[in-house]
């Protein structure tokens, strides 16, 4: 949860931060602020309430803060309501406003992240000749910094190192003290953090997007690291204040891909990019008409031997795994366990260190930084368990940190609702599946071969989705006011019903839920009611007359039914009210196909419902804190 971005260097500062910020917007929008430094000048602080606009409108889009060294932060609320006090950035002076304005505070700082410890820190500086002006615990944190700074003789080092090691949560920290002009401290613990550097300048941001367009050249900050940032120079320290060195990172992804490049929102343009994401994501894998995993770092021996699998994920990468379970139990045999990250970590999972079973936990996560995911990635490498990340993001926290990564190139995706990754995740664990089956005995070499000619075709026949999307738009449009919608379906269809419930509530507000089809009879079909959107998923042959016949007992109570089928079943439309189709694909790989029509259900009802598709109430991009 929110944005962080810095720039010290020789162009004015706060253009540059809007700029950064207007792309981490998605990490929240509840209010928003810079701090900028005109040479040996106090910072100037200027905040403002509500999405990122409001600032830009307050400063002339930065053109009135003079000054080439500057901070700023967009807020999604965690300690203390949406306001302009608590919003960042905050200083260790003894404010009796929100620190707004011309500052002559030691320290000037923003945070991502969560003080755990905050109201005990806050008690030490109380007793010790502090007051506090918000609600925040980044204030805490930045009077910390404050503290330890005058006690160990104004050395930035010892300040942040010694703050680091009181502090529990996770935070990533930038800093500007009063006698260091030019230069930005940064810290980080847990929480998002890249660094870019070129032409003499150097940035710094929670995601790639934010510097995309300014520098391909990033640097990964570790855990419990802090570094010094001039212009054009990056200096890493460890938590003894020894310098440490890091390697930088080359960005492969195209700057354009984070602009919205014609489209109404990022939204569609990231429906329509999955073709590309899907197709560059097999790509990886698919040579020469086989699957490869050399790269993955996975042997056919190690894949013979494992025995059991977990899928660790939170969210729609969670979706994602449910529909993943379904495939690789089928086509390898391995007994497949999906988890919630955050239920995982905290129910002393069965985890067997001595190998008696051999185990893989997979882990998948766009961002790489999701908190919960990460914990578990940990918790499983402290049991000695091999572990495989599903990641989009070169050097994440997650992709560093586990064993095996399998990197889906979905390239950057900038909407809060997942589109493009989701279905890149997909393709990843498909191709896990097939090559387990084949290198383990349970699938037949033709059926391999047919099995990678379905994956292949995948691209193509979402693009033909794509261009008949005009009769879902007409569709949500005369449902756009609905107040409930059930999704129903069996095995896959259900892992997909997920999803599309998950992108019409987040998105539209609507409630909606998911139900195993045979299900509804134990409880959830007393909710149905005259004209409830029932939207039934029959992308399973075997599967396909139990779930129409579901649906039927919903239209005798009142339903209006919707159903998404496969070219053929075009004896569904006696049954419903309304049938969108998606082309015939093996039924293994069928979520990929089936979610699209539900992702632009859910975005043509959120547009004709006049709501900010891209940036959902309460939602952020990703979740860096628990």
């Amino acid at each position: 949860m929110c944005g962080i971005v810095g720039f010290t260097g020789t162009h004015q500062a706060a253009p540059i931060l809007l700029d950064g910020l207007s792309k981490l917007e998605y990490r929240g929008y509840d209010s928003a602020g810079l701090a900028v430094r005109d040479g040996e000048k106090a910072a100037e602080v200027v905040k403002a309430v509500g999405r990122l606009r409001n600032l830009a409108e307050k400063t002339d889009d930065g053109k009135a803060l003079p000054g080439t060294c500057g901070i700023g932060h967009t807020r999604w609320a965690t300690h203390g309501e949406p306001s302009q006090t608590n919003a960042h950035p905050h200083v260790s002076g003894n404010c009796t406003g929100s620190g707004s304005g011309k500052v002559e505070s030691e320290v000037v700082g923003v945070h991502n992240g969560i003080i755990e410890n905050y109201k005990e820190l806050k008690q030490k500086l109380e007793h010790n000749g502090y007051a506090f002006y918000s609600d925040t615990d980044t204030e805490v944190a930045i009077k910390l910094v404050d503290y330890y700074y005058k006690k160990y003789l104004h050395d930035p080092i010892d300040a942040i190192s010694k703050t680091m090691v009181r502090v529990r949560g996770s935070y990533a920290l930038e800093l500007m003290f009063a006698d260091h002009p030019g230069e930005i401290w940064v810290a980080r613990k847990d929480s998002p953090m890249i660094i870019g550097v070129a032409d003499g300048e150097t940035y710094i941001a929670s995601d790639v997007p934010a510097i995309l367009k300014y520098t391909r050249t990033v640097y990964y900050i570790d855990n419990l690291q802090c570094a010094k940032i001039t212009p054009g120079e990056v200096h890493f320290y460890d938590l003894n204040g020894d310098e440490v060195t890091i390697e930088p990172t080359e960005i492969k992804w195209d700057a354009e891909a984070a602009e919205k490049g014609g489209y109404e929102h990022f939204m569609i343009k990231e429906i329509h990019e999955q073709p590309k994401a899907v197709g560059d994501t097999l790509n990886s894998v698919i040579k020469d008409g086989k699957i490869d995993l050399t790269e993955i770092g996975l042997s056919d021996e190690q894949i013979k031997e494992i025995s059991s699998i977990t899928m660790v994920a939170c969210g729609s990468a969670w979706h994602v795994g449910m529909a993943c379970q379904y495939v690789i139990e089928d086509l390898t045999r391995i007994p497949v366990r999906v988890e919630l990250a955050s239920e995982f970590r905290y129910r002393r999972p069965i985890l067997d260190p001595k190998q008696l079973v051999i185990q893989l936990v997979i882990v998948i996560s766009q961002s790489g930084e999701t908190a919960d995911t990460l914990e578990a990635l940990r918790l499983a490498k402290r049991s000695n368990i091999k572990t495989l990340a599903i990641v989009n993001v070169v050097g994440s926290s997650i992709a560093r940190e586990a064993d095996n990564v399998f990197y889906t190139l979905a390239g950057p995706e900038i909407a809060v609702a997942t589109t493009k990754a989701y279905s890149a995740q997909l393709a990843a664990g498909y191709s896990l599946a097939v090559q387990f089956g084949k290198v383990r005995g349970t699938i037949t070499e033709e059926e391999y071969s047919k099995y990678i000619e379905e994956l292949q075709s995948i691209p193509t026949k979402i693009t033909k989705i794509l261009e008949d999307k005009e009769r879902l738009q007409w569709f949500a449009a005369k449902f756009a006011h609905i107040q409930d919608a059930f999704f129903i379906g069996r095995g896959i269809d259900y892992a997909v019903g997920l999803e599309g419930s998950l992108k019409m509530k987040e998105i539209s507000y609507i409630h909606s839920e998911a139900y195993a089809a045979g299900e509804l009879k134990h409880g959830t079909i007393s909710l149905i009611e005259n004209n409830t959107l029932v939207i039934g998923i029959l992308t399973q042959n075997e599967l396909y007359e139990k779930t129409v016949s579901n649906m039927v007992e919903c239209k005798a109570r009142g339903a209006y039914l919707m159903g998404l089928a496969s070219y053929g079943k075009y004896e569904v439309e006696d049954q419903c009210n309304f049938v969108t189709y998606v082309p015939t694909i093996d039924p293994h790989f069928a979520a990929s196909l089936a979610v699209v029509p539900l992702q632009l259900l859910g975005y043509y009802i959120s547009v004709a419902r006049g709501l900010d598709v891209d940036k959902p109430r309460n939602l952020a991009k990703s979740v860096t804190v628990e």
